[in-house]
């Protein structure tokens, strides 16, 4: 069988073609789905105080004023009906250390400085309230994570973290977390 020069090239027209025609559709499809995505919509959390995965100013720590900074929540899912906090520190020693544990909140984009947003649960040092950065050594992660949810929660004061987080199952409508950093300057 003699295969001439011509219908290789034929050949390899051909499937250029349908080279091309399945990257076409693909290309279409992928601006379909890109499109069918909601522009924005995911909730964010912020802060005027540092930025994600920088460092938390000594202010808001216990070798400064140990007062909580501000956290801007934009996105808010419409049918929020409140918002709960968790501030947490996956590298303590001892496993993950709870510094603030915050539910009822109301729906708004702003927890000002040094506030009771909402209702208190309690932290890894028996108390209610913020406690700021405090690690014994090193850099540590501080996790700023906000919950939108459908309901209020209705929990006592002096909830703990793992029982906000199981009564939060099955509500939580959105969440966020804004990552700060923390080295003692002084031990």
């Amino acid at each position: 069988m003699v295969i001439s020069r011509k219908s290789i090239g034929m050949r390899m027209f051909i499937n250029l073609k349908y080279i091309l025609l399945i990257m076409l559709v693909v290309f279409i499809f992928c601006g379909y789905a890109a499109a069918a995505e909601p522009i924005g919509g995911a909730m964010k959390i912020s802060s005027p105080a540092f930025k994600h995965n920088e460092n938390i100013p000594a202010k808001y720590t216990c070798e400064g004023e140990d007062i909580s900074p501000e956290l801007i929540i934009e996105n808010i899912p419409a049918g929020a009906k409140s918002l709960a906090l968790i501030v947490d520190d996956p590298d303590a020693p001892a496993g993950v250390w709870v510094h603030w544990v915050v539910f009822d909140m109301p729906v708004n984009g702003r927890i000002p400085e040094n506030s009771v947003p909402g209702k208190l649960g309690i932290t890894n040092s028996s108390s209610e309230g913020y406690n700021g950065p405090c690690p014994p050594s090193g850099t540590h992660r501080y996790f700023f994570k906000v919950y939108a949810l459908d309901t209020l929660l209705n929990l006592k004061e002096g909830t703990s973290k793992g029982q906000l987080e199981k009564t939060m199952e099955g509500h939580i409508l959105d969440n966020a977390e804004l990552i700060g950093l923390y080295k003692r300057m002084k031990l």
